[in-house]
């Protein structure tokens, strides 16, 4: 019951800070001096046509009722104009691009597997190289593998993400054309060029996350194998695998998976420069593109879908904790 009331204040604050995150959206983005009904008006602008692009896009309301419109969109979709010539937004409604002529939650819809495909392959890498390296690092401590592990992870945290993903393009595309130089193919389309495509972008995020996982899992491990139920569990004649997978490993993975979620999180938002690196038109390029024509619906509609996706990751992690440590839902921890 304290397990399901924490999760249930979890899921209750993370909608509040959802929306807050629309309202500080909603006043950064529409309240600044560029007028949306402005860009969408065309040239000459007079300001009769601007008054009537106002009226269609609803920008000549008032900035609550905007807001309103707005969130209410979410939730029972949105028509823009009247008459035959209106738009027609369907639920889930984030917004419609006018320069697009398509609605921003189709925008997303399309772009957003390419990111996925990006952010679930080589979080899966990462995690696993990195928790794996950790572990290793920590059973070999003070050894030249620790210090090899560690000088490599120095690298990994500090080497620009761009810096490497260019040099892995011109070594492993141009020169050995081991790997595609870039672009994405639909896996329903093409199975085997999907994942050769994506191997690569795989790689060069997977090494260089996996740094900070290293590290974190090796520091994490060290100070859980130094504890008192260790050395009992050892006295005892417990396994020494069964002490560092089942006991040692299980706690030490819990500031990992906070790290983990925010991580996917943030890159399932949009993997701008991976996007842009192997040409890859997903979520990254798609805020790309908004920010360069000023496109506030999709600017807007694609940073709100970008925050949800890091609240809902950190909430995952937050139940995670509560099932493997039920301390933390009970306040003792």
């Amino acid at each position: 019951m304290r397990i399901l009331q924490y999760i249930g204040k979890r899921v209750a604050s993370s909608i509040v800070v959802i929306l807050l995150i629309t309202l500080a959206l909603f006043l950064i983005f529409f309240l600044l001096p560029t007028n949306p009904a402005q860009l969408s008006c065309g040239k000459p602008c007079t300001p009769e046509q601007l008054q009537r692009v106002s009226a269609f896009m609803g920008t000549d309301k008032p900035w609550y009722e905007q807001m309103g419109n707005y969130v209410a969109g979410i939730f029972v979709g949105r028509t823009f104009g009247s008459g035959g010539g209106a738009v027609v937004c369907s639920t889930p409604c984030l917004g419609y691009s006018f320069r697009l002529n398509e609605s921003v939650s189709q925008l997303i819809l399309d772009r957003f597997p390419i990111t996925a495909s990006i952010a679930v392959g080589a979080a899966v890498l990462w995690l696993v190289i990195g928790v794996a390296t950790g572990v290793w690092a920590a059973l070999k401590r003070d050894t030249l593998i620790d210090r090899t592990l560690l000088g490599l992870s120095v690298v990994g945290v500090s080497a620009p993400s761009y810096l490497i993903g260019l040099l892995a393009v011109i070594a492993f595309s141009l020169v050995l054309q081991i790997f595609p130089s870039g672009g994405y193919v639909n896996f329903h389309d093409d199975p085997v060029g999907w994942f050769t495509h994506l191997l690569l972008p795989w790689l060069v995020l997977a090494v260089l996350s996996a740094a900070g996982y290293t590290r974190v899992t090796r520091t994490q491990m060290i100070g859980e194998l130094s504890q008192d139920y260790i050395r009992t569990a050892r006295s005892k004649g417990v396994p020494e695998s069964v002490i560092v997978f089942k006991h040692a490993l299980r706690n030490a993975l819990l500031p990992v998976m906070t790290m983990f979620g925010l991580d996917l999180g943030g890159l399932l938002g949009g993997a701008v420069l991976t996007e842009k690196v192997f040409s890859m038109q997903g979520l990254g390029s798609l805020l790309l593109d908004s920010v360069s024509n000023l496109d506030l619906q999709v600017l807007v509609g694609a940073t709100l879908f970008a925050a949800v996706l890091v609240i809902v990751a950190n909430l995952i992690v937050d139940i995670c904790y509560s099932l493997l440590d039920p301390r933390v839902a009970l306040g003792t921890k």
